[in-house]
């Protein structure tokens, strides 16, 4: 069975860097291993150094290893074509103008971007059978958590129009008997048929994101990285997403003791700074500490990528597995 890893966090604390750190392990372990970018951003063909798309590419130098990118914007207008063809097939003539206006300005809401990144994100997972594991490098929180919270969120929404729509098809067919026979709209109706598809892969997603599931937090040993980790952790919560673990990135290296320098009594008080800042997230955090990673000078890629992974040492096997209660 495939399980599917999701790092997330606020911009900037090293995802990325993180995520492809774990695939990398997870090759090593011998799992099949796809990783996934829902970055904007999409620094993961920055960091393996070759460019990636919508499918699964092999990633070169690392057998059993592929990536993908998906383009958010790109989502969004497929979304938005195929709803305008689904409702073209079903609408007069005269209708299909003022839909494509009022789909037009649904798309510019807040929300059409996670709706339409949430049925890519659902493709994916309903074709991972060749793979072992899964690994998300997802966006920054908050579109993430939104994304995430989908699932149930939508399953209730759609509950709601699936009885409206059967009420109304009702009162249609009892008004509609014709030779005391009724017109069974109900059982031919597209949109109901629609909207039970939704259902189907919304139930499908908080599924699998429940029991097949790991989540981990990314963040910098940083105050506002830690107040937005413990939001992130709150919120997971609520829609019932165990976090399996933290993974603190971009530590300070500390010097050696006989450097005395400016540069090193800086680094000294900023190591001793982080270090109280580590003590305070395992104080207050409920979620363990997974990894620490030491800041690198240089990029991270190809062979600093590889010292990265070993640093992770996250468990890979069924450690990251989503504890069941």
């Amino acid at each position: 069975m495939t399980e599917f890893t999701f790092f997330g966090g606020k911009g900037g604390v090293g995802k990325t860097t993180v995520s492809s750190a774990y695939a990398l392990e997870c090759v090593d372990a011998g799992l099949e291993t796809l990783v996934v970018s829902t970055d904007p951003a999409h620094s993961t063909a920055d960091v393996f150094d070759q460019e990636f798309g919508d499918e699964p590419r092999p990633v070169e130098g690392y057998d059993g290893l592929s990536a993908m990118e998906i383009d958010p914007d790109r989502e969004v207008q497929d979304h938005l074509s195929e709803l305008k063809q689904q409702l073209g097939s079903q609408l007069s003539a005269t209708m299909v103008n003022e839909v494509d206006i009022q789909l037009e300005m649904a798309h510019q809401t807040p929300g059409a971007y996670e709706a339409a990144l949430f049925d890519r994100f659902v493709e994916v997972m309903r074709n991972a059978e060749p793979y072992d594991r899964v690994v998300f490098d997802t966006s920054p929180t908050g579109s993430t958590l939104r994304l995430l919270a989908l699932p149930e969120l939508l399953e209730r929404w759609i509950d709601r129009l699936m009885d409206k729509r059967e009420r109304s098809i009702d009162r249609f067919e009892k008004a509609a008997i014709g030779n005391n026979e009724p017109r069974r709209v109900m059982e031919g109706d597209p949109i109901l048929a629609r909207l039970r598809e939704r259902k189907e892969r919304f139930e499908f997603a908080g599924e699998v994101l429940r029991e097949d599931a790991a989540f981990y937090l990314v963040l910098n040993p940083d105050e506002l990285s830690i107040r937005e980790t413990r939001r992130s952790v709150e919120t997971l919560a609520e829609a019932d997403l165990p976090i399996r673990g933290l993974v603190v990135n971009r530590l300070s290296p500390e010097p050696d003791p006989d450097e005395n320098g400016r540069g090193a009594r800086y680094l000294r008080q900023r190591v001793a700074t982080e270090r109280d800042r580590l003590e305070r997230i395992e104080r207050e955090f409920d979620v363990p500490i997974a990894a620490t990673i030491e800041t690198r000078v240089e990029e991270v890629r190809g062979s600093i990528l590889e010292d990265v992974a070993a640093d992770l040492e996250i468990e890979v096997e069924d450690g990251d597995r989503a504890p069941t209660t």
